[in-house]
């Protein structure tokens, strides 16, 4: 089975919108569409039938496209069953564990609270593809406005345990201020150091960063790293629980 396709659509001021197709049995899930006029487009312009609309959690920039789409193509909308009070009209409420089948292609759901309560994530392993929404980013992880530090720490190590080639669709194009925040603090990271110079000229040429790679987020991003012995020593914590480095580090970058 061929990879699913993936169809970046930028969205809002810095969102993005994915379009998950197979194309053998033209199955089309758009994930986390924060407006509809934009994947209306894409949909439009190939011909393509939307079929799933999956939502990662109950922002408003990843939720307000799904009445128009789902009104247009009577698509069936899936998403987290403990966000069910905040997430209008889900076909299907999802946990830990369960899998999501888009067209053959069978995505793994992981609960990964922090950023609000019931965010999840879904992971692709034979597209090697996840779909992250306010998690994990290019060089960052989402502010922690729901849960605890501790439970978006341990939403990071699960992912950061998928396979190393695995593709971070995440919901944002935050890489140029994440880079500079993870250079600030770790600044003689040679491959971060690289990694920031290859995004600024992306950036320079309009290009999104997105999908990253999670082997070169292992390596520079510093939300990733909370219990590398020598990222602790850089910031002063040599001591401290990985949780708590990894706590400081979401704090300092609140404030950055």
């Amino acid at each position: 089975m061929n990879p699913l396709q993936v169809t970046l659509v930028p969205a809002l001021s810095d969102n993005y919108v994915y379009i998950a197709r197979d194309d053998n049995t033209q199955t089309t899930m758009v994930v986390d569409p924060g407006e509809a006029d934009p994947v209306l487009k894409v949909l439009d312009e190939n011909g393509w039938n939307l079929t799933h609309v999956l939502n990662t959690h109950h922002h408003g920039d990843h939720i307000a496209g799904n009445e128009e789409l789902i009104s247009r193509f009577n698509a069936k909308l899936i998403g987290p069953k403990s966000e069910h009070a905040r997430i209008n009209g889900m076909d299907e409420q999802v946990v830990d564990g369960d899998i999501i089948d888009v067209g053959g292609h069978k995505g793994q759901v992981i609960e990964t609270p922090g950023h609000t309560r019931g965010h999840i994530a879904i992971w692709f392993a034979e597209s090697d593809a996840l779909f992250c929404g306010d998690t994990l980013f290019a060089l960052g992880c989402g502010r922690v406005f729901e849960g605890t530090m501790e439970q978006m720490w341990n939403s990071l190590l699960r992912l950061r345990s998928l396979n190393s080639t695995a593709k971070i669709y995440c919901g944002h194009e935050y890489t140029i201020s994440n880079a500079k925040f993870a250079i600030s603090i770790d600044p003689n990271n040679t491959k971060l150091q690289l990694r920031v110079k290859k995004f600024e000229e992306m950036r320079s040429k309009n290009q999104p960063t997105i999908p990253s790679v999670l082997m070169d987020e292992l390596d520079t991003n510093p939300f990733l790293r909370a219990d590398d012995p020598t990222l602790a020593g850089e910031l002063g914590l040599s001591e401290a629980k990985p949780v708590d480095v990894f706590a400081a580090i979401r704090e300092r970058k609140d404030n950055f």
